[in-house]
């Protein structure tokens, strides 16, 4: 059997970052796989950073790269961006503390920042995680409509736990019509109720999603979306307005989920360049500048159920109060709104207001780079996405609408290309989106299509 390209690669690869290797051999020892999140992984086992700072990185074998994952798409204005850091330190200096436990002025001043950017949060509550945030999204919604079965989008992914891990890359096998999708499965340990309670939806066929919220109307409770699917696969226009439209009428709750997308589209997110308000909108990633936050918002008289003026709580042990469990909708968290990373996402929003027109234009520049050298080496593909996030796709296809037109792409390819770049001093997990910083200087831009040409030639 002859050699496949991606086990050259793979080759080459283990023989360039020897201490990655290592690490994560003892890291085994400590971590189940050697990794504390499954998605930080892949074969033949993940490089290992050591230091990071602007737009590069530094693996444990010294060798450096211009980073595009940028966290995840977190690290909006870079690694160690010296004015967050500022930011940081200023709050812990001037408050004495980096955690009071109690109600602080940051948690206003911050909010307010959002709202500013976001009107159609009307009503904010800090979470700890993009996962976090879509969770309590999920919560407020069955206790404002009284339903509990959730709509999402097939091939959309809105966190780790059990409601949400249906059916995010099923195999063409597992995933039914394209019209009718079959829930499915993600992790070992799930409720199977999960798959009877968790509807799923195809992406951008509107006539599809109203016959199945339509004949499930009085049993789901909302519909959560990723306007962009993945960040990279945007909603038809049509398509998002008619949804709009459509939970409307139904009595649906529209929750869009902009962790990936807000600061990354625009300033205000998808929602504002849809010209579509959700109901309600979870935030995280890019909002805490590299720090664990996340963020849920949305029309008063829908997150006014988790207030504490509504009645008692699971810790109000008051004599007096009376229907604890029913009184009010319980969200809690020890780290909600935690002084010093609201400082540091305010010190994102303030670089972003600056430069953020900067960091698309040189994006753009980037993809409009990547799609020309791929005509210029007679490879079928594009650059598709919106904003400073976009990912890489190797089809003759004029458009990538949906997660199964996503996995007919030459995924093995882009593999490949990925190994490449990483050899070329381009990083990002392999089949991962590209995220652009304000650190990604006209240097990086061109030396990361130099990169590619060398590449692309290869592959």
């Amino acid at each position: 059997m002859a050699t496949r390209p991606l086990d050259l690669l793979q080759k080459k690869y283990v023989a360039e970052t020897p201490k990655s290797k290592a690490f994560i051999e003892e890291a085994a020892s400590v971590m189940p796989g050697g990794v504390t999140a499954n998605i930080k992984y892949y074969e033949p086992y993940p490089l290992t950073m050591k230091k990071g700072k602007g737009s590069k990185l530094i693996d444990l074998d010294g060798r450096e790269y211009i980073d595009y994952l940028m966290g995840y798409g977190a690290l909006a204005t870079g690694h160690g961006h010296e004015y967050v850091k500022g930011a940081i330190i200023q709050q812990v200096e001037s408050d004495g503390t980096w955690l009071f436990g109690t109600p602080h002025e940051l948690e206003i001043r911050m909010g307010k920042r959002i709202q500013k950017h976001f009107p159609s949060m009307e009503l904010i509550r800090y979470t700890n995680s993009g996962t976090e945030a879509t969770l309590l999204a999920i919560r407020i919604a069955a206790a404002h409509t009284g339903k509990h079965k959730i709509a999402k989008f097939e091939g959309h992914y809105h966190g780790g736990y059990d409601q949400m891990l249906v059916s995010i890359s099923p195999t063409a096998c597992n995933a039914g019509k394209a019209e009718l999708p079959i829930p499915y499965p993600e992790s070992k340990g799930m409720n199977p109720s999960h798959l009877r309670n968790t509807i799923v939806l195809p992406f951008n066929d509107l006539e599809a999603c109203s016959k199945i919220l339509t004949a499930q109307k009085e049993e789901i409770g909302c519909v959560i979306m990723e306007p962009i699917q993945g960040g990279c696969i945007p909603a038809d226009p049509t398509f998002i307005k008619g949804l709009r439209k459509l939970t409307e009428k139904l009595g649906i709750l529209l929750i869009f989920d902009e962790v990936k997308t807000a600061y990354r589209t625009c300033l205000g997110g998808a929602q504002t360049i849809y010209g579509v308000q959700p109901d309600l909108t979870t935030l995280g990633k890019v909002i805490g500048g590299g720090y664990p936050v996340g963020m849920v918002g949305g029309k008063k008289q829908i997150m006014i159920h988790s207030s504490p003026l509504q009645g008692a709580d699971v810790f109000d042990n008051s004599q007096s109060k009376q229907s604890k469990s029913h009184s009010v909708l319980f969200h809690s968290g020890t780290y909600n709104g935690h002084p010093m990373i609201l400082a540091a996402g305010m010190a994102v929003i303030d670089i972003l207001e600056k430069e953020i027109d900067s960091v698309l234009a040189r994006t753009e520049k980037l993809k409009t780079g990547i799609n020309n050298l791929l005509q210029k080496h007679g490879i079928g593909g594009k650059t598709i996405g919106m904003g400073s996030i976009f990912s890489v796709v190797l089809t003759d296809k004029d458009e990538i609408r949906n997660y199964r037109e996503l996995q007919k792409t030459n995924l093995m390819s882009r593999k490949e290309l990925d190994f490449c770049l990483m050899g070329e001093g381009i990083y990002t997990k392999p089949v991962n989106r590209y995220s652009v910083s304000t650190a990604h200087s006209e240097e990086d831009i061109n030396d990361t299509l130099a990169a590619y040409h060398k590449a692309l030639r290869r592959v």
